[in-house]
Formats: C-alpha cells, structure tokens, sequence
C-alpha cells in the first residue's frame, strides 16, 4: 500500500514545530512499548506520556466489560418490547449485529493506520480534504467527548435505576425520587473514579477479572430462565411484531426498536481511546475491536434467543412496579425476591465495571483532544502527573461532567433517554464523518497510510456499506419512542445534540480555529517506511 505523504501540503508543520516534538517523556522504558510503537509516536508527532499495560488479551476484556453487551439489552427490554416485541429482538438484533461488524471493521483498519489516543478526530484530521479537516476535526472531538462523557452518566443511571428497581421490588412501601437516582448515580460514578485513580496500575487486572463475570453471568441468568420460565412457542418468538409505541406502521416501530438494541454494541472505539497505553497497538487495537465485536456479538444473541422464549406476557411484564421488565421477568421465573437480588447483582457488578471502563475512555479522549488545544483550558486538562502517568485532571473533568448532567434528573424523568440518546447520535456521527473520510479518500484514490491491519480490495465497499447503516440508524436515535409525543415522552437527545453541535461551531469560530492545532499538521508520514 503506498504511503501518504502530507510535507507538501497547506497547513502542515514541520519537525521544529514547538509543540510537534511535545515534552520529554518521563515513562519508563519497560511501558513504553515495542520499536514499532515507538516509531509510530514519532509519525503521529507525540510524546509516551502514558503506559502501555495493555495487551491484546487485556484490551479485549476491557472492550468486552465496557460493551457488557447482554446486561444493556435486559437493562434496556422496555424500550424493546415496546417498539418491536420479540420479533423486534430477534430480527433487529442481528441487523444491528451486521451493521456494526461493518463499522468496527472500518474503525479497525484506521486505528492501525494511526493507533492514537485521539481516535476519530485524529482520523478525520488526517483522511478529510484538506480545505475543511481542521473544523470537522475539531466537531468530531467534541463529538466523542460528548459521547463518552454521556456514555459515563448513562451507564452510571442504569446502574441506580436498577439499584432503585430492586428496592422498589423488595419494599413495597418505598416511594423512589428523582434525587435518590442522581445520588447514586454520581456516588457509582465516584467509586470508578477512585479506581480509575487509585488501582490505574492494576486496570487490566480488574478489567479482566469483570470480563470473567461478564462471562460467567450470561450463563447463570439464561440456565435460571430456560430451567424455570415459562415458554413461547416459535411462531411467536420470531414473528410477532409490538407496535406499542402508536407509530403509523410496524415497520416504522421496529426502527425506532433499533435504538436501544444499537446501544448495546456503541463503543467498541473504547479501545482506540487507550491506544497510547498498548503494546504493538497497530495490531492489537484491531484484533480486539473485531473479536470484542464478536464475542459480545455472540453473547448477546444467546441472551436474546433466550429472552424471545422467556421473557412470558409483555403486557404484563412491561406494567412492572420496579420500571425494568427484566427484574419481572426474573421474580416470574424463580418467584424468589432473593433469587431475583442475586440474578441482579450480576448485571450491576459488570455494568459498574462498565462505568470504570467508560472513565478511563472518556478522560484518554478528552485528554488528547487537550494536547491539540482543542477544549478551554487545555493547559491543565492535559497535564500528566509523572508519578501516576495517567490524566488526573481529565478523570476529574469526568466526574464533574457526570455531576451536571446527572443533575438533568431533577428536573425531568426523561432525563436516562435523553443523556443515553446523546451518547448515541454524538459517537455514531463521530464513526460517520471518519468513515466518510476514508471512504471519499478512497474514491479519490489517494495514498493511504501502511497499516498491519487492513481491508485491502474490500476496504471501499465495506465503509460505504458501514455509511449506509449509520446515516438511517443516527435518524431513528433522535426518534421519540412512543406517540402521540408529550414533553414527558419527548427524546430531548436530539435538543442535546443540537447544542452541542452549534456551541462547538461558536467556540471554533471565536477561539478553536485560532489555538486548535489539528493531528494532521503534527504528522510524519515521512517516517513511515521506518516501520
């Protein structure tokens, strides 16, 4: 593959460019890496500031505890049976399996092309024409730090909810407030912001050992439901379509479905966000990111066919007093109220592990998106404390971002939709305008990157396929889920997205444009043939 070249072109800076060469890293040599990861340093224009900890193996628990893709489809079985029913699972389910493999692929071969912390603004930066990269750029950056700082707040509320369905489950005279949701969301949040402090050294460890219960947990809760719940017979299972939403037709229901079923696979670019913090990144980022893709792919299809058979009357199930129709679906099959606590308990300790996840993606995107000048007060928001050799003061923008959005839930009990439909439309349209970068440069049959992963002679096709699944699909995220619409049911996800797409464009205009310095005018691609 030949190599792209971009010394000649407007806007790019050369080696005695003052922040090019960045600081002198005070890693150690033992974390810094492969000569391979060295060297793409160099071509990226970065400093090691961070250490590489992560493996392959490592990485793809973390991306698999991160996704804990069964718990969010059983955390999310409302808006599913609502839309779609079990037909709606089933079929809507591998689409979006199908969809995603197509996307994770396209995210794969540019994260071995540059395997940077940045990730998707990074990507655009570098493959969008060169008239317009450095301010989709910079909306991208804001983009995935959108998302992730939601993802962090969404999960942690799923979290408290569920906590607060199991009292509700197990104390009839409790009366949840809003209050007592947004304080267990943000005391979640804290406890993995202390981990994420605290044992960063041991990150791996603890990843793993949650991707063990992730595992292990699927198979306790679908023996429990195939053993003791009552059966649907097949016709039914596949075939019957829910229009509990009042939309115009079944069709355009089981769309709106597709929302909270694309939930539970968004974020595999987790992985690209701790590149800098793994060994032979330019092959390991893609490995993990497909076989993350597949094995949770695979675990959440056995939950589902196991849900289509188990799940009992929907009518009924949805109507729950808890608010989550799984924690029925649970009590219904071991008509224990303990049976049901400990069937629980294995999704919130995965979907914790989520959260610790999500903080460590979150404050590695913003971190880096800091060292580009790209967000107000930069200065500190990058810095590195040696010691620790992670973003401390990223992890803390983290927690206070979780804070104020978490505070939305006062005021509104649309608040877990709306941040959850923002976490959604702002990374899914982070993976659009990369992909349709890479997409167009092909096209134009310009020089990529070398890279140990890459699409080859499929690499063209497999993104415009990727394209036409994520424009449709970002649409129907911003959908209400049921009609007639009320300011209740309203999906303020896309009033959400709306601002921060018009703040980001203000602040570029009055300040980005004038100290955002893209990834693109830091590259040396005249090192690649070093690699």
């Amino acid at each position: 593959m030949a190599t792209a070249d971009y010394s000649k072109e407007p806007g790019f800076v050369t080696e005695d460019h003052e922040l090019q060469d960045g600081p002198k890293s005070h890693v150690e040599e033992k974390y810094m890496g492969t000569d391979g990861d060295k060297l793409q340093m160099k071509v990226l224009g970065r400093t090691q500031e961070t250490r590489r900890i992560f493996t392959f193996v490592s990485m793809l628990g973390f991306g698999s505890t991160l996704m804990v893709t069964w718990e969010v489809i059983l955390a999310n079985l409302l808006a599913v049976i609502t839309n779609g029913g079990t037909a709606g699972l089933f079929w809507g389910f591998l689409i979006v399996v199908a969809g995603f493999t197509l996307v994770y692929a396209s995210l794969s071969e540019m994260s071995s092309m540059a395997p940077t912390s940045g990730g998707q603004y990074h990507w655009v930066s570098e493959f969008a024409p060169a008239s317009c990269q450095r301010y989709l750029s910079y909306m991208t950056g804001w983009l995935c730090f959108t998302g992730w700082q939601s993802a962090i707040t969404g999960i942690g509320f799923l979290v408290a909810g569920i906590i607060q369905g199991l009292i509700i489950l197990n104390d009839a005279n409790y009366v949840p407030e809003p209050y007592h949701a947004t304080l267990m969301t943000i005391a979640v949040v804290l406890f993995c912001v202390f981990v994420n402090i605290f044992v960063a050294r041991r990150l791996p460890l603890v990843e793993g050992c949650l991707a063990i219960l992730h595992f292990a947990g699927l198979f306790i809760v679908i023996i429990v439901l195939w053993v003791l719940a009552p059966r649907n017979n097949a016709h039914d299972a596949f075939l019957q379509l829910n229009n509990g939403g009042g939309w115009s037709s079944d069709g355009l229901s089981f769309m709106v479905g597709l929302y909270p079923l694309t939930l539970c696979l968004l974020g595999f670019d987790s992985q690209v966000h701790m590149s800098e913090e793994t060994e032979s990144a330019s092959r390991s980022l893609p490995r993990s990111i497909m076989w993350s893709t597949y094995v949770n792919a695979s675990l959440g299809f056995i939950m589902v066919v196991t849900l289509i058979f188990t799940m009992g009357d929907l009518t009924v199930i949805a109507a729950t007093p808890t608010g989550w129709p799984f924690l029925q679906v649970f009590f219904n099959a071991t008509q224990s109220y303990a049976g049901t606590s400990v069937m629980s308990l294995l999704l919130i300790l995965p979907l914790t592990g989520s959260v610790i996840a999500c903080v460590a993606t979150a404050s590695r995107q913003i971190w880096a998106f800091a060292r580009d000048n790209g967000v107000p007060f930069s200065a500190t928001v990058r810095h590195i404390y040696p010691k620790s050799s992670i973003p401390l003061n990223a992890i803390m923008i983290s927690l206070i971002v979780c804070v104020l959005l978490s505070l939305i839930n006062l005021g509104s009990t649309a608040a877990l939709n709306a941040i959850l439909a923002l976490d959604l439309a702002a990374l899914l349209s982070s993976y659009t305008i990369s992909i349709g970068c890479i997409a167009m440069k092909r096209m134009r049959g310009e020089a990529l990157p070398a890279c140990e992963w890459s699409l080859g002679k499929w690499g063209l096709p497999i993104n415009i396929a990727a394209l036409i699944w994520l424009i449709p699909i970002f649409t129907f995220t911003l959908f209400p889920s049921v009609t007639p619409v009320t300011a209740v049911g309203m999906n303020y996800g896309c009033l959400l997205f709306g601002f921060v797409v018009v703040f980001s464009t203000v602040y570029y205009i009055i300040v980005g444009r004038h100290v955002y310095i893209s990834p693109r005018e830091r590259l040396r691609r005249d090192l690649q043939n070093e690699l």
